[in-house]
């Protein structure tokens, strides 16, 4: 495992497109699949990491207490399923039904979705307004695996609530810190290592 920190896309990026197939339901996933909606949150998430482990229940949460508001949320695992078994498809659909989730769960096999996003770790989250431009990137909150501040998903749900509000979302962000995304192979993007 790498420690790894957010690469802090710049603020006001438009949010880069996909196709990605959601691991309940198969479906594919766009950017369009959510245009109804005036918030969107993308988060690179796995199975296997310790530091997604350390708030997945938070991020249960966030999909509960946003359910019916106007933010869509989608997940993205992008590790690289050959050797990390955990984080394959069929793992994830697991993950998403144990855990309850009622956010879209994709999986990201080429890894070009995580590199259209300069993904760096797991988690990282990127929250973009109704325009789909870049308004917040960085850490969930301050709590790690190896401290004991509380998990309370402060520093993201700030930047959504202002959102959903219609307010500016604070530009002093903190990048999110996790293990590296697993990449395949030879298909490391330049901003790696």
């Amino acid at each position: 495992m790498a420690l790894t920190t957010s690469t802090m896309l710049p603020l006001g990026t438009k949010a880069p497109d996909f196709n990605l197939p959601e691991v309940v339901s198969g479906k594919a996933t766009s950017l369009s699949t959510f245009a109804d909606k005036k918030a969107l949150l993308v988060m690179f998430i796995c199975r296997h990491c310790p530091f997604v482990k350390h708030i997945q229940k938070e991020l249960v949460q966030l999909g509960k207490d946003y359910f019916t508001s106007d933010l869509a949320i989608v997940g993205i695992s992008a590790n690289d399923a050959k050797n990390y078994p955990d984080d394959a498809p069929e793992s994830l659909q697991a993950f998403a039904t144990e855990q309850g989730l009622n956010f879209t769960l994709c999986y990201d096999e080429s890894q070009e979705t995580a590199k259209a996003y300069t993904a760096a770790c797991t988690p990282d989250f990127f929250v973009f307004d109704g325009d789909r431009q870049l308004v917040y990137r960085g850490q969930l909150d301050d709590s790690r695996p190896s401290n004991d501040k509380p998990v309370t998903g402060g520093d993201l749900r700030a930047a959504i609530e202002a959102v959903l509000a219609g307010q500016p979302v604070t530009s002093e962000q903190k990048p999110s810190v996790g293990c590296n995304i697993k990449w395949k192979p030879g298909n490391q993007p330049s901003y790696f290592g």
